[in-house]
């Protein structure tokens, strides 16, 4: 049967039991899918091997209802040995790829007459100039070879089809390799049109053409294989050497299958790893397959030593292959799961960004809460767990959860109970998946609880706001995300804020944990007890880099970023890090590297915190390599939203959801090899979430130590916080500073939706903010002070002369109770505390109050604070010398005064908060150089001295203009009632 044919025919087949399947879905008996999953899983082979025709991919693409698919390295990498050359590219990594590479694998070992790389012609030929060529043998594995240099080129731009390519010759030195790569240390964006391979006992024939190739990593501009000339000519290039277009593959081409019988060998070195790796685990029980594998490895090697091999027979061993492979993966020790719970569901709709993927009205109906039995069995079988499920309780009592949409399932540690949260989508039918804000009951989410078995089904929450990413705390509560606390997103729309939350396990006892001005999401737990969840950190820096893996204790106390914080620059790592879990047995952690305007989907990366943070990638693994970060690496973000939920079961072995055209995700187990199965898909709808629905290990309960939860109410004392040393920093402090007291600046909660309504002060989307006082710092760096509760607050490091020094760009807050302890400013995380053996001076006395400063900076505002001042020493000088107008008069931008809008912006100091402000270098960056912010940065200062026309300010009110400078130049100190706070009058925040 032809390939068309046989896809057909599969495809076929797939309609009809998808179509048997939604039929037998209304009853609540397991309902077998194995002949649904067969054609589904050769699909899939299909799908993601380059070996198989063009025909045997469109057909399975067809199959699983989509019809595209990100260009993986390996399929890019062919246009580079593919005997194609048109002056252009072959192959094309990602732009500005640090230390990129391309390689060939030959097969085996041949002594090498010589090397020929066609450059890329034109302006860019440049770019190789530093090129070199590194070999390896047939000794390790793939991913593990040793590679020793060979060539370096001497800098001197080489050309390809024009002005002649790049000949290396081994003449002097003999070079024996296997795998030939190809690299350009640094960054670059490597793009070369062909390279050909030759060896001495044949120095005429290329034993590179189509070679298994691969590369580091693709763009925007990789294909599979060498582009076509349409689309080359559609992008604006024009091949220098015309070609025929190529013909159609399939089987009617005698070469078709030579592919195939190419690939079984490095398809059987896979399952020779995988099945070593898992002996380590139970040999016994792999041994069978073991002896399969080694009869297949002699059958391969017997057939392709004949040279007579049909493609039939080629294909025959590749499937055989295949097949073997994924029965060594399922059995698997870590993959003993009887049942495998999981949702349907459609992606959110709506705006397209982090936020709104996880408001109630933006849900798709459809979907629901499914368990597949036997999983990795040879009959599978799946139950719609709450198909004959009633709600038990509350508005929705006696009905059954149809209709709506779910989300972010969990299972209790026992196995015994689940938690999710559905959404009636109630927005759906008004909007149709059209931008929509619409907050009430129908419309949000909200978490319910059943028992494994789809009983006693019972609704936890509900209300006009959403809560959801349940999840099941060791010492029996619940922490959750909610809006309860109030509040909006300061760059964009109409956006509640949504924080972690906990409640008891009947949905009582509801308690904020987080009181962070801006969005968190799913937390977990970890290995040893904490709550581990994401963060969006953005206070004064750029709103787009810093979403990543915060971590703090199951009653909220002591939150902090373990990494990824404060990266340096933005296309140096993830923007975003969603569904981070804990791995098993280890102190890694697994999570999706996301987009900022996207969804939690991308590619999975490991995180090991024990890692010192470079601000980059150093704690970071890529698990799946060849699907690109969104947003920072790859482009369209829609169309590497890849992988998602992943569940790890170890460091190597992950359950997740995935689909190479993000768009139709199904249930994958992957391992760090680069193994990958299909578990389950349903060709309607995406799948989400797995989780096996089993008992696992329960981390330990960790003893609160605050008293806000009801059963803690007995622990109630004040909250206070205590730092050892602030000079213990890792960052240098300038000469001769000393720290003589610490400033506590509150962030507001913004308490109005639209960006920039009202434009605080001159920084684009700041946060308005509240001047709390000052504590003293103790002569050996130690600070020991009552905190406010329930407040997100940030610390400034004031010198002897009054002036901030260092200023966090970053925010805590302390619960009732809570006695929170930091070692120093920025302390450097992997150094051991020092301690002297006495107690640090502020620790042997009471906590110190807060001393309030000033009148106008508690609530803050520029027309109490500073027009004072300017009224006493400037405005009579400036109105006489036709100077710069510093009245208080109103001027006509955001309500301001005139002498805020001619001061702030031109001679103020201030960070920027938007989309791209860490590039600019006085108004961004990532984290404050010390001694270079605020009122010792700001041109202001200048003028504030008697060298400007013989100024003298009294200390009090040069104490407000650096005030002023150091907390951002910022004008109100409110999002509400802007006209009174322009007139001078005091406006308390509604929402603090």
């Amino acid at each position: 049967m032809k390939n068309n044919q046989r896809w057909a025919a599969w495809y076929a087949i797939t309609i009809l039991l998808t179509c048997g399947l939604v039929a037998r879905a209304d009853s609540p008996e397991f309902t077998e899918v194995a002949d649904l999953l067969r054609p589904l899983i050769q699909a899939d082979w299909a799908l993601q091997d380059p070996a198989l025709s063009a025909a045997d991919q469109a057909d399975a693409a067809s199959a699983v209802g989509t019809s595209s698919r990100p260009v993986t390295t390996a399929e890019d990498a062919a246009g580079g040995c593919n005997g194609i050359k048109t002056g252009l590219w072959g192959f094309h990594v990602a732009s500005g790829q640090q230390d990129p590479w391309w390689q060939v694998d030959l097969g085996r070992e041949y002594l090498l007459d010589r090397v020929v790389v066609y450059n890329r012609c034109g302006s860019t030929a440049a770019r190789t100039r530093h090129l070199q060529i590194l070999v390896a043998g047939s000794d390790g594995d793939a991913g593990e070879q040793t590679f020793r240099k060979v060539y370096q080129h001497d800098g001197s731009t080489f050309f390809g089809v024009e002005k002649q390519p790049l000949v290396v010759r081994f003449d002097s030195q003999p070079v024996t390799a296997r795998v030939v790569r190809l690299r350009v240390p640094g960054r670059c964006s490597m793009a070369l049109d062909e390279v050909e391979v030759y060896a001495v006992d044949d120095p005429e024939k290329n034993i590179a053409l189509n070679q298994p190739a691969d590369q580091i990593s693709v763009s925007q501009y990789s294909r599979r294989g060498t582009m076509s000339d349409a689309e080359f000519r559609q992008l604006g290039f024009t091949p220098l050497v015309a070609r025929a277009e190529d013909a159609p593959s399939g089987q009617d081409d005698p070469t078709a299958d030579e592919g195939l019988g190419q690939r079984v060998g490095p398809l059987l070195q896979q399952a020779k790893r995988l099945v070593d790796r898992l002996s380590l685990i139970d040999s016994e029980e792999l041994a069978p397959l073991r002896e399969q594998r080694d009869a297949l490895q002699h059958r391969w090697q017997q057939l392709e030593s004949s040279g007579d091999a049909t493609g039939a027979q080629r294909r025959e061993l590749y499937m055989a292959a295949r097949d073997l492979k994924r029965r060594i993966a399922f059995r698997n020790p870590r993959l003993n799961i009887d049942r495998l719970l999981f949702l349907k569901r459609h992606d959110s709709v709506g705006v397209f960004h982090m936020c709104d993927q996880f408001y109630g009205c933006n849900a798709k109906p459809g979907g629901g809460l499914y368990v597949l039995e036997d999983p990795f069995g040879p009959q599978p079988r799946l139950k719609n767990l709450l198909q004959d499920s009633v709600v038990q309780n509350g508005r929705l009592a006696g009905q059954k959860l149809e209709g709506g949409t779910f989300l972010s399932p969990e299972v209790s540690w026992d196995g015994r109970t689940i938690l999710f949260a559905y959404s009636q989508a109630g927005a759906w039918e008004k909007y149709q998946g059209r931008e929509a804000y619409e907050w009430c009951p129908e419309c949000s989410y909200h978490i319910f609880r059943v028992n494994a078995d789809g009983s006693e089904l019972i609704q936890l929450t509900d209300g006009p706001y959403n809560d959801f990413d349940p999840c099941f705390l060791p010492n029996g509560r619940i922490v959750f995300i909610s809006e309860r606390r109030g509040g909006y997103l300061r760059c964009g729309r109409h956006c509640p804020v949504y924080t972690l939350f906990s409640m008891r396990d009947d949905g009582s006892d509801i308690i904020c944990l987080s009181f962070h001005e801006t969005h968190e999401w799913q937390p977990s737990v970890t290995n040893d007890g904490m709550i581990v969840y994401t963060r969006w950190d953005y206070v004064d820096r750029d709103t787009n880099v810093a979403h990543h893996k915060w971590i703090c204790f199951p009653d909220g106390r002591d939150p902090r970023a373990l990494h990824g914080n404060y990266p340096e620059r933005r296309e140096s790592r993830p923007w975003m890090e969603m569904d981070i879990r804990a791995i098993p047995e280890s102190n890694k952690f697994v999570a999706v590297a996301a987009a900022h305007h996207g969804h939690a989907f991308g590619s999975l990366v490991l995180i090991d915190p024990r890692i010192e943070d470079d601000n980059a990638m150093s704690q970071l693994t890529r698990l799946t390599p060849e699907v690109p970060f969104p947003e920072s690496e790859g482009w369209p973000i829609a169309d590497h939203m890849v992988y998602g939920t992943p569940w790890p079961l170890s460091e190597d072995d992950y359950l997740c959801v995935y689909d190479g055209q993000a768009r139709n995700r199904g249930i994958y187990w992957l391992d760090r090899d680069g193994n990958r199965e299909l578990i389950y898909r349903d060709p309607e709808i995406s799948c989400l979430s797995p989780i096996p629905l089993q008992p696992r290990p329960k981390p330990p309960v960790l003893a609160p130590r605050t008293s806000q939860a009801a059963e803690d109410a007995d622990k109630d004392q004040p909250a206070t916080i205590a730092v050892m040393n602030i000079y213990d920093a890792d960052f240098s402090w300038p000469p001769e500073t000393r720290i003589e007291a610490l400033r506590i600046i509150h962030v507001l909660p913004k308490t109005t939706a639209p960006p920039n309504q009202p434009r605080i002060g001159a920084a684009n989307q700041t946060n308005a903010r509240a001047v709390l006082g000052t504590v003293p710092v103790e002569s050996d760096g130690s600070i020991y002070f009552h905190a406010p509760v329930g407040k997100p607050i940030y610390f400034q490091a004031i010198d002897q002369h009054g002036t901030a020094v260092q200023s966090m760009r970053s925010a805590t807050y302390v619960h009732p109770g809570e006695q929170l302890v930091c070692l120093g400013c920025h302390e450097r995380k992997h150094d051991t505390p020092q301690f002297t053996g006495s107690l640090p001076l502020a620790l042997r006395r009471d906590p110190s109050p807060i001393r309030p400063d000033v009148d106008g900076s508690n609530p803050f505002n520029y027309v109490r604070l500073v027009q004072p001042v300017l009224d006493r020493h400037c405005v009579d000088c400036h109105q006489q010398q036709n100077a710069l107008d510093l009245s208080g008069l109103p001027s006509l931008a955001h309500g301001w005064t005139r002498s805020y809008t001619n001061l702030a912006e031109k001679y103020g100091f201030y960070f920027h908060v938007s989309n791209g402000s860490i590039r600019q270098p006085i108004h961004g960056g990532s984290r404050t150089t010390a001694g270079e912010f605020g009122a010792r940065a700001a041109p202001l200062q200048q003028y504030l001295t008697p060298e400007h026309y013989d100024v003298q300010l009294p200390p009090e009110d040069l104490h407000r203009i650096n005030l002023w400078l150091d907390a951002n130049s910022e004008f109100y100190g409110a999002y509400e009632d802007t006209e009174a706070q322009a007139r001078g009058e005091i406006v308390y925040p509604s929402l603090r």
